[in-house]
C-alpha cells in the first residue's frame, strides 16, 4: 500500500471524526441548559479531527521514512539474498530493480539474477504496508476516542483549536527561519573548508581566476584571485543595470502617479509589471541573439575595435530592463501613499508640479524608493541566466563595458555543474564565492531598512 494511501487514510479518519464531534456538539446545545455550550460545534469538530488526523499523519510520515530499509532488511534475510555480491555497487543496483519492480515502478530487471528477489521483495512489500496501515488506524482510533470523550458541553474546544493553529503558524515560520540557518551553516562549513586550503587574502585580493576542477596537484592560491568576479557583479549588476532601470524606474512611477489618466495607468501599469513575469532565460536570448550583436556593431562604428559579442553592457542593459518594475512598483506604491495635503500644500504655496515632485513628493516617498532599488540590486548581482548567455565566462578585471565579463553567480553554477570532487577546492569555491553574495545581499538589507527607518521617523 503506498505511503499516499496512508495520507489519505489519515485524512479520511478525521473526517469521519470531524463530522461525529460535530452531531455530538449539537446534541449539547439541545440538552444544555438553555442550549448554551462554551464553544461551537465547529470547534468541537476540529478538535477531534486534529486529534485524529495529526498523529496519523506524523506516523504516517515516519512510516514511509523507515519501512524501505525494514523491507530491505527483511529480505536481505532471506534464502534468496545470498545470490547478492557481498557489496558494492552492482548489489544495490539489483536490490534497486527488485524493490521496483515489486511496488510496480517498474516492469523488468535488466539484471537477470535479481528477478528472484522480486518475489521476497513483494512478500516483504505486502506485510510492512499491512503493518503501517494497522498502526495508522488504531494511532487514529486512539486519538479520537481520547478527543472525542472529553467533549461536553463546557468544553473549551475553541482555546485548544485556536492553539493548534498558532502552533501550525510558528512552525510555518519556522520553515523559513531553520532553512535560512541551515543555508548559512552549510556555507560557513564548506567556506571554511575552502578557506583552509586557498588564504583568504589571495581569494579576496587576487585578479586571477582560473582554477582547474580536474588538477590532482597540490592548489595554487594565485589561480583562485576573486576580485574580477566580485568586479563584474558589481559592475553589471549594480552599476550598469542601475543606471537603466533607477532612472526608467522612477520616472515611470511619476509618469503613473501624477500625470497619467486613471485609465491610460491601469493598462499602463500591468503592462510594466509584466516584465517581472518574462523568464530570465527568454531574457538571455534577447541579450544574445539581438542586443549583443547591436551592441558591437555600435561599439564598432564608433571606432571600438575590440568590442566583444559578449560584453558587460549587454548583460547590463537587458538586466536593467528586467528589474525596472521592481523599481517602478515600489516607488509608485511610495509616491501614491504620500499624503495628498502634502502636495496640495506645495502648489497652494506657488511651487509648479516639477518642483512638488522634486522637493515634496520624492523626498517622502524615499524609503519605499530606496527599498526597491535595494530589492532590485539584490535581484540583479544574483542573476544568472543573462550573465551566461550575453556576458561571457571570462573574469576581467576592465572598466570597459565592450569586454566579456562573468560574475560571481555564473562561476559557482560553473563549480558546482562540473566533474569535480567536492573535496576539491575549485568545487568548494563555489561555497566561499556564495558566502560573499550572502554577505553583500544582508548588507544591501541592512542599508535599506537603516535609509527607510530614518527618512520614515521624519515625514511620519
Amino acid at each position: 500500500m503506498p505511503s499516499a494511501v496512508l495520507l489519505l487514510l489519515a485524512f479520511g479518519l478525521g473526517l469521519v471524526g470531524w463530522l461525529a464531534a460535530r452531531g455530538r456538539a449539537w446534541a449539547f446545545r439541545r440538552t444544555a441548559p438553555r442550549g448554551r455550550i462554551d464553544s461551537l460545534p465547529g470547534f468541537h469538530a476540529w478538535y477531534v479531527a486534529l486529534w485524529i488526523a495529526v498523529p496519523a499523519l506524523l506516523f504516517a510520515l515516519a512510516w514511509n521514512t523507515i519501512s524501505p530499509a525494514l523491507i530491505t532488511h527483511q529480505v536481505l534475510s532471506d534464502p534468496a539474498a545470498t545470490i547478492l555480491p557481498p557489496t558494492g555497487f552492482e548489489r544495490d543496483t539489483m536490490l534497486a530493480e527488485a524493490y521496483a519492480v515489486a511496488d510496480g515502478r517498474a516492469y523488468g530487471v535488466f539484471n537477470a539474477e535479481a528477478q528472484a528477489l522480486v518475489e521476497p521483495f513483494r512478500a516483504a512489500l505486502l506485510k510492512f504496508q499491512s503493518i503501517g496501515l494497522a498502526i495508522t488506524v488504531l494511532i487514529a482510533f486512539a486519538g479520537g476516542a481520547f478527543a472525542f470523550l472529553r467533549l461536553r458541553p463546557d468544553f473549551t474546544a475553541r482555546t485548544r483549536v485556536e492553539r493548534a493553529v498558532m502552533a501550525v503558524l510558528l512552525l510555518a515560520s519556522l520553515v523559513a527561519i531553520l532553512t535560512t540557518i541551515g543555508i548559512i551553516i552549510s556555507l560557513i562549513f564548506e567556506t571554511i573548508r575552502f578557506f583552509g586550503m586557498i588564504s583568504p587574502t589571495d581569494f579576496l585580493f587576487g585578479t586571477h581566476w582560473s582554477p582547474d576542477p580536474m588538477s590532482t596537484s597540490a592548489p595554487d592560491g594565485s589561480k583562485y584571485g576573486a576580485l574580477p568576479l566580485f568586479w563584474g557583479t558589481i559592475y553589471i549588476g549594480a552599476v550598469i543595470a542601475m543606471i537603466v532601470a533607477i532612472p526608467l524606474g522612477l520616472l515611470s512611477a511619476i509618469y503613473l502617479t501624477q500625470y497619467a489618466s486613471p485609465r491610460v495607468r491601469q493598462l499602463m501599469k500591468p503592462l510594466l509589471e509584466i516584465l517581472a513575469g518574462i523568464p530570465t532565460v527568454v531574457y538571455g536570448y534577447f541579450a544574445a541573439l539581438t542586443v549583443a550583436p547591436a551592441v558591437r556593431d555600435a561599439a564598432q562604428a564608433i571606432g571600438i575595435a575590440n568590442a566583444s559579442t559578449e560584453s558587460a553592457i549587454a548583460a547590463g542593459l537587458v538586466m536593467g530592463i528586467m528589474i525596472v518594475p521592481f523599481v517602478s512598483s515600489m516607488a509608485d506604491d511610495s509616491i501614491a501613499a504620500v499624503p495628498q495635503a502634502m502636495g496640495d500644500g506645495s502648489l497652494a504655496m506657488g511651487a509648479t508640479r516639477a518642483e512638488t515632485i522634486r522637493l515634496v513628493l520624492i523626498p517622502a516617498a524615499l524609503p519605499g524608493i530606496v527599498a526597491g532599488v535595494m530589492l532590485a540590486i539584490s535581484r540583479a548581482i544574483g542573476e544568472t541566466m543573462i550573465v551566461v548567455m550575453a556576458a561571457g565566462a571570462t573574469a576581467n578585471l576592465t572598466l570597459n563595458p565592450f569586454q566579456s565579463m562573468t560574475t560571481v553567480t555564473f562561476q559557482i553554477v560553473a563549480m558546482l555543474t562540473g566533474e569535480g570532487s567536492f573535496d576539491h577546492p575549485a568545487t568548494l569555491s563555489a561555497f566561499a564565492l556564495g558566502m560573499v553574495l550572502f554577505l553583500v545581499t544582508l548588507a544591501l538589507n541592512f542599508i535599506a531598512l537603516r535609509v527607510v527607518k530614518r527618512y520614515r521617523e521624519a515625514y511620519e
